[in-house]
């Protein structure tokens, strides 16, 4: 411990440097102060490492010859046990860059560093000298910020510190744009092109996060124009990594690929184009759908159908052979004693309604359809009736089927209601509560198909184009909605428990007494959204330490 009086010395001295300093014209004349201050960071005094904190970068533009002892003593101040000194010496940070601006960069750099404080009142002390140098510089701040989460190695320390940014950046940069992206066309700009180049290697949490935010910006907002857009659908793309060829064993593309779609549709419904997720899904999954894990076939189709209305005619008569071939597999022709899968059939018909819209001559060739376009594809001059007497019984052998299912659900349901009467426990409410709501699901998805069915029976029919169709895993529509196809890509209701045994085996979830009724309605609580990993740290099983949500 460092003797009272040569403690009150140093103090004294230290002050005396100060006044000097401070009262002096041409500080630079004055250079053995401020080395004598910077030794000081090295004494044993509390106090006197305390006011060492005030003093070095109170002065440090007037030293440029000593700027680098000056920071290294300052960045040991930073790491002192003592929590007075360090918190002082963080506070002082970003003075260091007032006046000159080159030192900034590496400022941040060391409050970064800093970042993993383990005392509250010292990450405070971090996260406010960092919004200070950002209300200073806002574009080589953030350009600093952002160096630490776009690459990284492989050592706990980097990934670490990459994560205490990514929070930081989340929390309190974000919050805070319309203050600090200043000019705000060209600092949101710049914060896009800097979020661009941190996706390389995300998370599917960090992903989302980061679209969020893009969406937030006014240069993407509600008025943006159709380019811009675009580009969002583009940096979509990117991370579903839609030019690479498609691996069926590769569980973390199929995540990313399903959870990128889903992220996409609301951008579909402002006029982006769907035709490179589309055209992908179209040559590589579909045709190996039934080789796709159990619990992401729904997913899929789910994203699919809700896609489908914002298809191009052109795109539309591409995918209609791939999407036909499912519906024949999944509506049995007879009775096979094979379970049907009223999910698929709902979205797959969903899909179908809306695809053959936009192209309803394609359909002649598939179903055995007669609908005049005027156009050399109609082909009305060939014979499609063995075409259109398979589908259509197709069509009868899935109706009788939803009506029995239907029938049992509704004797389900009573009993689901006589059991809510007799039951005791708070558990046991919740679990029958449970099962109705899978149960009034269920009606959906068999009413949805019969609506879409009976429409199909005509050799001429009428495709749904429109709205009236309500998805049954959605909330529906508010009467006040304009009568659009825009609901299509609407936000999904919250599931209850859309990882539970049943879902994970691509059936329903409890409560349904009659076991072909359990298997039906694969994946009505809808689950899996967005929360694996990205690109290059997985998003099913990442590197290192787990990440994603």
């Amino acid at each position: 411990m460092a003797d009272v009086s040569d403690e009150a010395k140093t103090i004294e001295l230290l002050y005396e440097y100060g006044e000097r300093l401070n009262s002096a014209k041409d500080k630079s004349q004055h250079v053995e102060d401020y080395r004598s201050i910077i030794k000081a960071a090295k004494s044993e005094s509390v106090k006197a490492k305390q006011l060492a904190a005030q003093l070095i970068p109170r002065f440090f533009k007037f030293f440029p010859e000593l700027s680098a002892s000056a920071v290294d003593s300052h960045l040991d101040l930073c790491e002192e046990e003592e929590l007075g000194v360090s918190v002082q010496a963080i506070r002082g940070l970003p003075l260091f860059c007032k006046d000159t601006p080159e030192h900034l960069s590496k400022i941040v750099d060391i409050l970064v560093q800093l970042l993993a404080a383990e005392e509250n009142v010292e990450r405070d002390a971090v996260h406010k000298a960092l919004l200070s140098l950002l209300r200073q510089d806002v574009k080589a701040s953030l350009t600093a910020l952002f160096k630490h989460i776009e690459s990284i190695d492989d050592s706990s320390t980097d990934e670490n510190i990459r994560e205490r940014t990514l929070c930081f950046i989340r929390d309190k940069v974000f919050p805070l744009k319309t203050e600090i992206l200043k000019p705000q066309e060209q600092m949101e700009r710049h914060i896009t092109e800097l979020i661009k180049k941190s996706l390389q290697d995300v998370t599917g949490a960090e992903f989302k996060m980061f679209m969020d935010f893009l969406r937030s910006l006014s240069i993407f907002g509600e008025r943006a124009p159709p380019e811009r857009v675009q580009e969002l659908i583009g940096i979509i793309e990117g991370q579903a990594d839609l030019d690479a060829q498609f691996n069926v064993s590769d569980g973390d593309h199929i995540d990313r690929l399903i959870s990128c779609l889903f992220m996409a549709l609301p951008f579909f419904m402002q006029g982006a184009s769907n035709s490179k997720f589309l055209n992908y899904l179209n040559k590589h999954i579909l045709p190996i759908f039934d080789k796709l894990p159990e619990e992401r076939k729904v997913d899929l189709l789910k994203n699919l159908a809700e896609s489908s209305p914002y298809t191009t005619p052109q795109d539309s008569r591409q995918i209609l052979p791939s999407v036909v071939q499912l519906l024949k597999k999944y509506m049995p022709r007879r009775k096979s004693g094979e379970e049907t899968n009223f999910t698929y059939v709902e979205c797959l018909l969903y899909t179908f309604h809306h695809l053959a819209y936009k192209a309803p001559n394609a359909t002649n060739s598939l179903c055995g359809y007669k609908i005049v376009t005027g156009q050399p594809s109609d082909r009305l001059g060939e014979d499609f009736s063995e075409n259109y007497k398979d589908f259509t019984e197709r069509l009868n052998s899935v109706e009788e089927l939803a009506r029995a299912t239907i029938k049992k659900l509704t004797q389900g349901m009573a009993e689901h209601n006589k059991g809510m009467a007799t039951a005791k426990s708070d558990e046991a409410k919740a679990s029958i509560r449970a099962q109705k709501q899978n149960t009034t699901t269920g009606l959906r998805t068999c009413n949805n198909i019969l609506a879409m069915t009976q429409l199909l029976h005509s050799k001429s029919p009428s495709f749904i184009g429109d709205k009236r169709i309500n998805l049954s895993w959605k909330e529906a529509a508010k009467a006040s909605a304009p009568s659009t196809a825009t609901t299509a890509g609407g936000k999904r209701p919250a599931a209850n428990d859309s990882k539970n045994n049943a879902s994970k085996k691509g059936r329903g979830a409890g409560g349904l007494q009659n076991q072909l009724v359990n298997r039906a309605f694969g994946g009505l609580s809808y689950g899996g959204r967005g929360g694996k990993r990205g690109r290059g740290r997985g998003w099913g099983a990442g590197r290192g330490r787990g990440r994603g949500y």
